[in-house]
């Protein structure tokens, strides 16, 4: 007896991998950084606090907004360029026919059996074979504005609790010490799992996330010492 193996590819993860792994990185990289710009202005421990908890809010509601928005934009792209397959399809169907079968030419099959595909396609599902095919347009990869802002947001809390939570824990003096640290290694875990997940090396994508983060957290706390004897004094 015969039996159907059924795989599993990575591209179907690239949707929601992408608007969490995005969400959470940011919400940690902004939030850390602005805990440590604040921090470094020698403000109070509940000014600190509080920063950090606005900019969790603020970034989270920004996340969401900003991904719903470029998503939708997408949406509407390829609901358009469905919608205009539609239409050719129902007035110039001789054609749209032949230009499916030379879609398949271009991809190694010969002319007639890239017709004879083209022909079982169509009588199928032929507007799915075009979008498909010639849009690239796929259940997999097609955009979900809704999903993703949703995402977006949670992932983003997610991130910016974690150095809000080191900022709560740790004693004021050393609180900028055990923020960066926490951070940096909640960075790394991220990267290496999301490399991982994506079938990328671990350890390039650990480093390269904290890097980045490292960075964003050394110059915001750099622009918050500028003003440390105007916030303190």
């Amino acid at each position: 007896m015969t039996t159907t193996h059924r795989e599993t590819h990575r591209t179907q993860r690239i949707g929601w991998l992408r608007a969490a792994v995005l969400g959470a990185n940011d919400g940690i990289i902004s939030t850390a950084s602005l805990i440590l710009g604040v921090a470094a202005s020698n403000a109070s421990h509940s000014a600190v606090l509080v920063a950090g908890g606005a900019g969790l809010m603020a970034g989270a509601m920004s996340m969401a907004a900003g991904e719903y928005v470029s998503v939708s934009s997408q949406a509407d792209t390829e609901h358009a360029d469905i919608e205009r397959e539609r239409h050719e399809l129902a007035t110039n169907e001789p054609h749209e026919r032949a230009e499916l079968a030379a879609i398949y030419v271009t991809r190694g099959l010969d002319r007639a059996l890239a017709e004879q595909v083209a022909d079982q396609l169509m009588a199928g599902d032929a507007l799915a074979a075009h979008a498909r095919d010639e849009l690239g347009i796929s259940e997999v990869l097609n955009a979900r504005p809704v999903q993703a802002a949703l995402t977006s947001a949670a992932t983003f809390s997610v991130g910016a609790g974690l150095p809000l939570i080191a900022a709560l824990l740790a004693p004021t003096a050393v609180l900028a010490v055990w923020v960066a640290a926490a951070s940096l290694v909640f960075l790394a875990v991220l990267g290496a799992l999301a490399a991982r997940t994506g079938g990328a090396p671990a350890l390039v994508g650990a480093v390269r996330v904290a890097f980045w983060g490292a960075l964003a957290m050394g110059v915001t706390a750099g622009v918050g010492a500028l003003f440390r004897v105007g916030v303190g004094g």
